[in-house]
C-alpha cells in the first residue's frame, strides 16, 4: 500500500460516521450563510487587474505593466534584471525568446540543469498558467514557458510574465481553470510574493523556501486595459 492510499484509507475511516444528512460546507444550496463563499468574480477586467496589482504589491512583489509587444516586455524584463543586478538567468523550454533582453546571459533549462547550477544563477524568467486577483497569487502549472518547480524555487530572483487575460478574480475560478493541468498530473505551484517566513520573534526572513525577490510583469491586452 502506498503512502497516499494509507492516508486516504484513514480519512475515509475518520468520516465514516458522519450523518448523510449533515450539510456540506461545499454545498452552496444546503450550507448556512457562514459556509458560503464566492465562486465567481463580479469585477470588470480593469478593476480585476487593479486588484491583482494591489494584492501582489502587498506581498512585496514588484509589479510593472507593459504593452503587448515583445519590445515592451523585453524592456521591462531588462529593467527588472537591472534592479536586482541579475546578469545570468535560467529560462524554461517554451518561453518566447523575443521577450528576453539583450545583455543578459540566458541559460536554457533543457536538458534540466542540476540544483547546484540553478542555485548559482541570478534568477529565472517564466510565464504562468494564471493569476488570482483576490490573493495576489501567480500560479505555475508546469506548462510551456513555466518551467520545472526546481528552476523557479532555487534562483534568488523570479521574473514572471503574466498576461492580463490570465488573471481571474477568485480562487474557485482558478481551480476550475486548473482542471486540465491537474488531470494531466502537472505540478501546481501557487506563488504569493517572494518566499518569506518568520521565527517565534516575528523576524521576517526572505528567500528561505524560494526566490528572495519576485517581479511580476503584467502584459496589457485589449481585454485587460486599465
Amino acid at each position: 500500500m502506498s503512502d497516499r492510499e494509507a492516508i486516504l484509507r484513514r480519512v475515509r475511516a475518520a468520516i465514516a460516521d458522519v450523518p448523510a444528512a449533515e450539510a456540506s460546507a461545499f454545498d452552496r444550496d444546503a450550507a448556512g450563510p457562514e459556509a458560503r463563499y464566492a465562486r465567481s468574480g463580479a469585477l470588470d477586467p480593469a478593476a480585476r487587474l487593479a486588484l491583482f496589482v494591489e494584492r501582489c504589491s502587498a506581498y512585496r512583489a514588484t509589479v510593472t505593466l507593459c504593452a503587448d509587444d515583445p519590445g515592451s516586455i523585453s524592456k521591462e524584463i531588462g529593467a527588472a534584471c537591472a534592479r536586482h543586478g541579475a546578469r545570468r538567468l535560467v529560462v524554461p523550454k517554451g518561453l518566447d525568446r523575443r521577450r528576453l533582453p539583450n545583455g543578459i546571459e540566458i541559460v536554457t533549462d533543457d536538458p534540466p540543469l542540476d540544483r547546484r547550477r540553478l542555485a548559482d544563477l541570478d534568477g529565472v524568467i517564466t510565464g504562468c498558467e494564471l493569476g488570482i486577483a483576490v490573493t495576489g497569487t501567480v500560479v505555475l502549472a508546469g506548462g510551456p514557458g513555466q518551467g520545472r518547480r526546481a528552476a523557479t524555487l532555487l534562483p534568488d530572483l523570479h521574473i514572471c510574465v503574466v498576461r492580463g487575460e490570465q488573471v481571474v478574480e477568485t480562487v474557485p475560478e482558478a481551480i476550475t481553470r486548473l482542471a486540465d493541468p491537474l488531470a494531466a498530473g502537472r505540478p501546481i505551484t501557487f506563488v504569493s510574493g517572494p518566499s518569506a517566513t518568520s521565527d517565534i520573534e516575528l523576524d521576517r526572513v526572505e528567500g528561505v523556501h524560494g526566490p528572495r525577490d519576485l517581479d511580476v510583469v503584467i502584459v496589457m491586452g485589449s481585454s485587460s486595459t486599465a
